[in-house]
């Protein structure tokens, strides 16, 4: 019996996908639920597991865009897996027309007749003692230069009309490659085009000082991984502080659609990660429910899925905010793109140690810049700087304004 496997849908809107990679060979044996390919949409990269066992006859190439629904591979489920080997008999046939093919070229090459190389003789390249000498004051070799004189060799006047490399390199490897973006790569690019032309983009920025956030993960950091066996990070603090805000200026937390203005009682929190195969965006759903804890956990379980190229479609897509942190990469200041159809994104940065004025005198504190690109359509310049501001007072005074003052119950120690 031959079995057509067709590509499943990855998610609602997604109607088409692109062979990434195939996992087997035409002709192998595959077992039921063996991944055979990695095929890529819009939103992800995820596995094709095999429906049945049997050989495949593979009938989409790599790179190939295929509709949902589509017939990517065939399944010859009457056919006996091979002992000690999951390679099928067409494996070993393409290997060895790959090896009869390779022969008959070889032979091929030997009775074709090769061009004689150029007669070069012992003048060919050399330089005058002239030549020579203006060569050197030029700083040129005499292999970059072309001699016209008998047998080649470099002239006086070859030497006067060679002009010297403007600094560009000579003798080093100049290679180039080329490949296909992913369809998830395209997709990224398109909807970051989209954000920059069809929004009004505007980024306002402000510092903050993380002493009270480092001393308090200081104190308990330890004690939190013992008891929750997650680390307490900077994530949770900034989701927090980001709700807070986010409740006091509700215009960040909406969208537009065509001539109305959605706005959201909930707040799913967007995660940038960078994953195997380019940018994703996980989504922490209703975020303000969640306590200190429960923000570190399904930030590390998210960002697990994502690097291990298990995220789907469903858990990034919803978000009404986005925060991206390019501090783990070394960055100091940066403008973070909206992430439509959302309205608003939160860039942390590096954390470095500044001289601050505080009560008067000059101090050293551990300094984070932060900023907030908004579509100035929906959110005024009042509303955005309001934000940033809120955010900035939370994490000044978490204790306060994120723990209600009790910071062992806030941890639940």
């Amino acid at each position: 019996m031959i079995l057509e496997m067709k590509v499943p849908s990855p998610g609602e809107s997604i109607t088409e996908v692109e062979i990434a990679e195939w996992l087997v060979e035409d002709g192998d044996y595959v077992e039921k639920d063996q991944a055979i390919a990695e095929v890529d949409s819009d939103k992800a990269t995820l596995e094709l597991p095999a429906e049945v066992s049997g050989t495949i006859t593979l009938k989409a190439e790599v790179g190939d865009a295929v509709e949902v629904g589509a017939v990517v591979c065939l399944i010859d489920t009457s056919a006996e897996k091979p002992a000690g080997s999951n390679e099928g008999s067409g494996s070993k046939e393409g290997k060895d027309t790959e090896q009869k093919e390779s022969a008959e070229a070889k032979a091929n090459s030997e009775k074709t007749p090769q061009p004689e190389p150029a007669k070069e003789t012992y003048a060919f390249g050399t330089a005058s003692p002239a030549a020579k000498k203006i060569l050197e004051e030029k700083g040129i070799e005499t292999s970059a230069v072309k001699g016209t004189g008998r047998d080649g060799r470099i002239t006086k006047d070859d030497a006067v009309k060679a002009v010297p490399s403007m600094g560009t390199p000579t003798g080093g490897a100049r290679g180039e490659s080329r490949s296909k973006l992913s369809m998830l790569r395209r997709k990224v690019a398109e909807r970051l085009v989209s954000a920059k032309n069809e929004t009004a983009m505007l980024t306002t920025f402000n510092e903050v000082d993380m002493s009270p956030i480092f001393a308090l993960r200081k104190q308990y950091k330890e004690a939190f991984k013992e008891r929750h066996g997650v680390s307490l990070g900077f994530m949770s603090f900034f989701t927090k502080a980001v709700v807070r805000a986010l409740e006091l200026y509700p215009a960040v937390n909406s969208m537009i659609d065509g001539k109305e203005m959605i706005s959201y009682d909930f707040c799913d929190i967007s995660i940038a990660v960078s994953g195997p195969k380019g940018l994703m965006v996980p989504v922490i759903r209703n975020a303000e429910n969640l306590t200190f804890r429960g923000v570190e956990s399904e930030v590390k379980r998210l960002a697990i899925r994502a690097r291990e190229g298990e995220i789907t479609v469903d858990e990034m897509t919803g978000g009404t905010f986005t925060i991206t942190n390019g501090g783990v990469f070394g960055s100091m200041l940066s403008t973070p793109i909206i992430n439509p159809p959302q309205s608003a994104i939160l860039g942390m940065h590096n954390i470095v140690e500044r001289p601050i004025v505080r009560d008067g005198a000059i101090a050293i504190a551990p300094i984070m810049y932060v900023a907030l690109s908004y579509d100035h359509r929906i959110i005024d310049g009042k509303e955005s700087v309001g934000f940033l501001v809120a955010v900035k007072e939370a994490l000044e005074s978490p204790e306060e304004l994120l723990m209600n003052n009790d910071v062992e119950k806030a941890l639940e120690m």
